[in-house]
């Protein structure tokens, strides 16, 4: 795993670059402590009765718990180890639930570097980051982009 002392910098930066973080397997207590965090106890987290009728015939975790999951793997990859003591700011996401997340599945993230710009700030630019969320069926569950800024070498 890459030091924390690499300390990358905006320059330092290449689109196209991947990652893939460690794993994780997905328990009934992360969807129990989820839906009481949050509030949301929907039958379809919550009920499996409920949930032998719906489509997914079990219950499912949280769209929410999925994107939080994949925050915390982040954290665990070598990108994130390499960048950030020059990371900034976190400014933004688009993101979208493809499938469902079920007690028991094991996540994976898979970071691309897709696009990288300059900044008014000389000191400062940002990068763009694919994020993709697998589970142990290589099927994607999550997806998005996220924006984040970073020091310049200057």
């Amino acid at each position: 795993m890459a030091q924390e002392s690499t300390s990358r910098f905006f320059e330092d930066l290449e689109i196209g670059e991947e990652y893939t973080s460690p794993s994780r397997t997905v328990t009934e207590a992360d969807i129990v402590n989820f839906a009481g965090l949050s509030g949301d106890y929907n039958e379809l987290h919550t009920s499996e009765e409920f949930c032998k009728n719906s489509t997914f015939g079990t219950r499912i975790g949280h769209g929410l718990l999925g994107l939080c999951i994949a925050s915390g793997l982040f954290t665990r990859s070598d990108f994130y180890l390499q960048t950030t003591k020059n990371t900034i700011a976190f400014l933004g996401l688009s993101w979208k639930f493809k499938g469902p997340i079920k007690i028991g599945d094991t996540l994976t993230l898979k970071l691309t570097l897709i696009d990288k710009k300059e900044t008014k700030n000389p000191e400062r630019g940002i990068f763009i980051l694919k994020r993709e969320v697998y589970n142990q069926r290589g099927e994607i569950v999550q997806e998005g982009e996220t924006q984040s800024m970073i020091k310049r070498r200057i």
